[in-house]
């Protein structure tokens, strides 16, 4: 992936947001565009456009035990709730699926940020009995 736009009340507030719980840094304004790089090369745009027009989108991102300990402590300090589930039904708590761990916040657009350190399907399954 190249990049995707992310749509956003704010563009700034919503980038600062992300790069804030991520420990990133905000790009450098493109056009109607403020960008955030990722590890993996690729960037999220985030663009204004009226908020009756927003559609909750939510992208997860993959990160190392290390990093999932520095965003869920800025995370805590900000006083940010997080979610052990996609349906905002276990505030204040974490996941462990796939024995990693896991995590939803909201942005201010409405958008379910997901931080995960282990891909879905990543665990491994005792073999069958033949």
């Amino acid at each position: 992936m190249n990049h995707t736009i992310i749509h956003a009340r704010e563009n700034r507030e919503s980038a600062q947001f992300l790069t804030h719980v991520l420990g990133l840094e905000v790009g450098t304004e493109w056009g109607p565009f403020i960008p955030v790089a990722t590890s993996n090369g690729g960037t999220l745009d985030f663009a204004v456009i009226p908020s009756e027009s927003i559609v909750m989108q939510h992208p997860a991102f993959l990160v190392s035990d290390e990093e999932f300990d520095a965003a869920f402590a800025r995370i805590q300090q900000a006083g940010i709730t997080y979610y052990a589930d996609p349906h905002l039904k276990h505030p204040g708590e974490i996941n462990h699926h796939d024995g990693g761990r896991g995590l939803y916040v909201m942005d201010p657009a409405g958008h379910g940020m997901e931080i995960i350190t282990r891909p879905y399907g990543s665990q491994e399954q005792p073999p069958t009995a033949s």
